[in-house]
């Protein structure tokens, strides 16, 4: 009888730098958008859909300090989606480290001997949250109390949020004055209106303009464009969308508590 292959290695990259995060399916999505020039399009080449396909396109441009997907508008073709030069370098930059990984698997999977290998070889120190909004960001204020603390972060050149944490929480993932952090807010914890002089408790507020509006049975998700990049995701009801009679295109604001926020080290 021919003897058994053992179990091939298989490995995926995923890149982790200073100011991005990026996977295969991201830099896939990017070249579909350089080809197609729409989110659409480039939706369908790839097999997700249209919201999943700016949902990627929202989540890496909010972890970096350029745009690396713009809007465009107007023109003989009535506008579209472009990859701009920072995110085809990057692209670029993914593909090239792909080849070398791909070439490490081979090169490492002929060597492996055993399960134990295996085993001690995969480690993940990976974390995956739920939160739909992510916003890389420094540290630039931290005002202590007796039990919390308060930690404002810059997002953007003139955006800023601020978070409330506990001490201990603090001082565990070490944040102090020009740190690097990540904030996450829940798309539930999102209030919105198009007030945008409204005042009230909530400490967060960023202001922008709607830029799509997805209606559900139940409830609809509507994206905020904050400018620079920026966007910030809130799900409200349907009987809110038609009271606050948020239409796209319309400048509203985004509203949610300090605590409401999580703060990961970066």
């Amino acid at each position: 009888m021919r003897g058994r292959k053992g179990p091939a290695l298989r490995g995926s990259l995923a890149f982790l730098g200073d100011d991005y995060a990026f996977s295969a399916a991201q830099i896939e999505l990017l070249r579909a958008i350089e080809a197609c020039g729409s989110i659409s399009a480039a939706a369908r080449r790839v097999g997700i859909s249209y919201k999943t396909a700016w949902d990627r396109v929202d989540a890496m441009n909010n972890l970096s300090d350029k745009p690396l997907v713009e809007r465009t508008a107007g023109g003989a073709r009535g506008g579209g989606t472009r990859v701009t030069e920072q995110g085809l370098s990057i692209a670029r930059g993914f593909e090239a480290l792909q080849d070398e990984h791909r070439e490490f698997v081979e090169r490492l999977g002929a060597r492996m001997q055993s399960l134990g290998d295996i085993a001690e070889f995969i480690r993940s120190g990976s974390v995956k949250t739920s939160a739909r909004n992510q916003f890389r960001g420094e540290v630039i204020a931290i005002n202590e109390g007796a039990v919390n603390a308060e930690v404002s972060l810059r997002i953007g050149d003139d955006q800023m949020l601020t978070a409330i944490i506990t001490r201990d929480s603090l001082a565990t993932l070490n944040l102090d004055i020009g740190a690097a952090a990540i904030a996450l807010v829940k798309a539930s914890w999102v209030l919105l209106s198009p007030d945008t002089a409204l005042k009230s408790s909530a400490r967060n507020k960023l202001i922008g303009n709607v830029a799509r509006i997805a209606r559900g049975a139940v409830n609809s998700d509507v994206t905020l464009d904050l400018g620079a990049g920026k966007s910030i995701a809130a799900v409200i009801t349907n009987e809110s969308l038609d009271a606050l009679e948020l239409a796209e295109g319309q400048l509203a604001c985004a509203l949610f508590k300090a605590s409401s926020v999580i703060l990961m080290a970066d």
